[in-house]
């Protein structure tokens, strides 16, 4: 599978669903922005476009666009708590860098 989801990732997922009332799943991409040229994308999927790829792991559906695919190929979506923070986390195979804020990356 080019994606994969853990099941903590798909629990949190089935969680902000609930919590929000409505939607199929997430939508993640990769569009260029940041200080290290790309960042990850979520948004609610409430309609799914043709061209999406859909992996879905314990009922959590994760929908990707094809051309952020290429990034995303072998990425583990993961759900992390660290100290007083928590949220998903993408251990992608192909970043080569990231800038200091973690919020952008290079590939």
């Amino acid at each position: 599978m080019p994606v994969s989801v853990s099941s903590a990732a798909a629990n949190h997922i089935k969680k902000q669903m609930l919590g929000r009332g409505r939607g199929l799943g997430i939508r993640i991409g990769v569009r260029t922005s940041g200080c290290s040229g790309m960042a990850y994308v979520l948004e609610f999927v409430d309609e799914p476009q043709a061209e999406d790829q859909v992996f879905e792991k314990d009922g959590a559906a994760v929908y990707i666009d094809p051309k952020s695919m290429v990034y995303l190929d072998g990425t583990e979506l993961d759900f992390v708590k660290e100290g007083l923070n928590e949220g998903l986390k993408f251990n992608n195979p192909n970043v080569s860098a990231e800038c200091g804020c973690g919020e952008s990356f290079t590939v």
